[in-house]
């Protein structure tokens, strides 16, 4: 009898498909287009037609790839049987990357807004007007900002770090204008 070696994997006959070959980390290929009744693959999204958890209906959700979470969950038709969902097509799949996208594009604006605040005010000296801009990071240890001055001309006179829980105001700016750019107490 020939000597095994217990630290080789054992080999079968049956091959493995890309799914399997994917989960067991054995290759990073997701098939870039995939057309299904249920599930569309293309130009960066999936569409899946998924059972609705609320009631007897149907569900879409549209993942961006390499996103954890659906951008998009939405009501799905039902098809003409009254059973089963509608099949996604190229109209539907479009208008639903469409959506998602607009999604995707206003959250990172909602989320742009939080995270930069400007105001403008006079400068200590002159006629000049000053954009004090506030900068948060979101680090998830420990979060901060960077409250910066910049002249009309958009040259950066100051920067100082801040907490992230730092209000910026017309108020606040002034008097930072005023204390010559000193860190705020």
């Amino acid at each position: 009898m020939p000597p095994t070696n217990d630290h080789e994997p054992e080999m079968t006959d049956t091959p493995l498909s890309s799914p399997d070959l994917a989960a067991q980390g054995l290759c990073d290929e997701v098939p870039e287009t995939l057309h299904e009744d249920r599930l569309w693959r293309d130009g960066g999204w999936t569409a899946r037609v998924v059972k609705n958890e609320d009631d007897d209906g149907w569900a879409v959700q549209m993942i961006k790839d390499g996103e954890p979470e659906p951008a998009l969950v939405g009501p799905w038709t039902m098809g003409r049987n009254k059973k089963d969902p509608k099949p996604l097509d190229t109209s539907a799949f479009n208008t639903l990357v469409k959506t998602a996208s607009e999604v995707l594009r206003r959250h990172e604006q909602q989320l742009r807004a939080q995270l930069h605040k400007r105001v403008t005010v006079a400068a200590a000296t002159g006629d000049d007007q000053l954009e004090i801009t506030l900068d948060i990071v979101p680090d998830e240890d420990e979060p901060y900002a960077l409250l910066s001055a910049l002249d009309s001309a958009g040259e950066r006179l100051a920067q100082v770090r801040v907490g992230a829980t730092f209000k910026l105001s017309k108020a606040s700016a002034a008097a930072w204008v005023e204390s010559e750019f000193r860190r705020p107490g």
